[in-house]
């Protein structure tokens, strides 16, 4: 196989480094002194010249053995590149010579050159010389239309060293026999592309198109390749525009932008009309309401997906474009379509069984509704996280970003927890809220001195219906984190009272009967027993006496508290009548003035 050499790096790392003998001179002639001191002497001198020959002869140890192994290159040890088409002029040299091989092949119709790129070794030599350019022209078209080359990153040596790496890849500066093109799906599983860096006895390393990849090119042709509708085009249109769009492409990309939107307008039209139907107050007119613009924006995302899947099948980079675009419109899309009718049929259920929910029997469907209100928010997050997960799986971001990614999700991480410490706190609680029972859909609270039911626990809001019917929206932390009455938590019944002034000189036992003949004729009064009357202060003018009674819930309360205070006024009036011109009993509270004459003024003077 004959091919254009590259001119190669002379410094090659991992360079055998070579030995150098070492020489030891005898030491010094000494004058004999007596032969044990010889002996003694020259015993000495031969141990530190033993100590320091194993001391220099350790590095020189370790230094061969590191020269076979940096000096071998990183290949995989094959029987034969060269599978019939070596008189190709191809550069096989790189990782990124061999994609300029093959793209210049195919570009040019040069189908034997392309095959010169293939590991055919799985195929017989009959079966070779058959399927070679028929397999090389289908590469080139998978490579060329389906996946997005990064040029870039491509390595322009021969050991395939990424240069440009982070030095947070663990592969930076290793050699590498084996990079990933692209990742493509088809029969429901992942097929990976490859090119291998191999070598055959006797000759030098070759960067081919792998093995395993050769094998499953016809998979992916079949899913890749083009369509049927492409195959009938005349060749002018199948020509290259720029970019790397076909003339076909240029034309038909803005077709399928209009087929979409065209479906699109269809189908708010077609929804419109429905929804008319129905009258305003009904859950489906609320749920077509709801999800009006979700469906619109689905149904383009999805007519835009079918077209390109069945009818159009555009190149590699202006899929690596398209393809995250529509993954993401269809997830947001059918996300909205299923969060917001959950969220209508919900409000729905709950508004209309306001009444119902608010009745003090009605305990366990308080409990109910409350949890299925934590529930839509706890799927809410699920489904949205979903969705970001699978956003980020199917656009391959991972494989873009790499390991940066990963370096800098911690940083990230940490400002979008810190940016929105507050929206996540108020969810956590408005589900502390629900699952704790503090407060329920339905219950009857005071809270900052108002009497309300509770009507809605949002992510960041409780929505709070007043008695003359305002809505409070009320933070969720500001909610949980000041104190509140709940009059329906246990027992829904309440004691209402009244309190008034009167005279001094009133007679309590006289309001007593008329209070226990209130008591005796108002129907909304539980537990008459409990009803009483009590003094519980007074001042220089007047007492003050509390009229208690309890009713069977805080609604039906406040309506018999009314008219426990008309009552117990037009009884103290009516007896504060029937005491005209007497000293006592006097009822209605009275001011007093004290008149002394000129005498009594000048006793109290002196």
């Amino acid at each position: 196989m004959s091919r254009r050499k590259r001119p190669r790096d002379t410094n090659i790392e991992g360079a055998a480094l070579a030995g150098r003998p070492f020489a030891f001179s005898e030491p010094p002639p000494i004058a004999p002194v007596g032969c044990a001191n010889r002996k003694g002497r020259g015993f000495i001198h031969r141990f530190v010249a033993f100590f320091s020959l194993l001391l220099l002869a350790l590095p020189l140890a370790a230094q061969d053995q590191q020269v076979p192994a940096a000096s071998e290159p990183f290949v995989y040890e094959v029987d034969r590149t060269d599978f019939g088409f070596g008189d190709q002029e191809t550069d096989l040299d790189t990782p990124q010579a061999l994609i300029e091989t093959i793209v210049d092949g195919g570009l040019d119709r040069d189908w034997n050159r392309v095959a010169a790129t293939l590991d055919l070794s799985e195929l017989s030599e009959a079966e070779r010389a058959e399927q070679g350019p028929k397999l090389a022209r289908q590469t080139f078209l998978i490579l060329y239309r389906s996946i997005s080359l990064d040029w870039r990153g491509l390595s322009d040596r021969p050991d395939a060293v990424d240069t440009i790496a982070s030095n947070k890849d663990p592969l930076a500066g290793e050699a590498r026999r084996s990079v990933v093109l692209g990742h493509l799906r088809a029969d429901d599983r992942d097929y990976s592309v490859r090119i291998a860096r191999l070598q055959a006895p006797g000759q030098d390393p070759v960067w081919m198109v792998s093995r395993q990849t050769v094998e499953n090119i016809p998979e992916l042709f079949e899913k890749y390749g083009p369509t049927r509708f492409e195959r009938s085009l005349p060749d002018p249109l199948r020509k290259q525009a720029f970019w790397t769009l076909a003339w076909w492409e240029v034309i038909a990309l803005p077709f399928v932008v209009l087929l979409a939107m065209l479906a699109a307008a269809l189908t708010y039209l077609a929804i419109r009309r429905i929804r008319n139907r129905f009258d305003d107050d009904s859950l489906a007119y609320g749920v077509l309401k709801a999800i009006h613009l979700p469906a619109t924006l689905l149904a383009l995302a999805g007519t835009f997906a079918l077209v390109r899947q069945f009818v159009f099948n555009f190149s590699g980079t202006i899929n690596s474009i398209l393809d995250p675009l529509q993954i993401l419109l269809i997830m947001v899309a059918a996300g909205a379509v299923a969060l917001t009718a959950i969220e209508t049929m919900l409000d729905f259920a709950t508004d209309r069984r306001t009444e119902k929910l608010e009745d003090p029997d009605n305990e366990n469907s308080r409990d109910f509704f409350t949890k299925m209100s934590a529930v839509r928010r706890i799927i809410t997050v699920i489904v949205i996280l979903a969705g970001a997960a699978i956003i980020l799986i199917a656009t391959d971001i991972t494989q873009t970003l790499g390991f940066t990614l990963l370096a800098s999700a911690g940083v990230l991480g940490l400002i979008l927890v810190f940016a929105a410490r507050q929206i996540l706190g108020d969810i956590m609680a408005s589900v502390q809220i629900a699952f704790a029972k503090t407060a329920r859909i339905g219950d009857a609270v005071q809270y900052s001195g108002q009497w309300c039911y509770v009507e809605r626990i949002g992510f960041t809001h409780v929505r709070l219906r007043t008695w003359d019917e305002r809505r409070i929206m009320a933070p969720v932390g500001d909610f949980i984190g000041s104190s509140f009455e709940n009059w329906t938590k246990e027992d829904p019944s309440l004691m209402m009272h009244v309190e008034l002034q009167f005279d001094h000189r009133a007679d309590i036992d006289a309001l007593r009967e008329r209070f226990e003949s209130f008591v005796a004729g108002d129907e909304d009064v539980v537990d008459k027993d409990d009803a009483k009357v009590m003094v519980i202060g007074h001042s220089s003018e007047a007492m003050t006496v509390r009229f208690l009674a309890r009713a069977r819930d805080p609604k039906i309360g406040w309506d018999m508290h009314c008219r426990m205070r008309e009552a117990m006024l037009a009884a103290a009036s009516d007896l504060d009548a029937g005491t005209q011109g007497k000293a006592a009993p006097v009822f209605l509270p009275r001011e007093r003035e004290v008149k002394m004459n000129e005498n009594q003024l000048e006793t109290h003077s002196s």
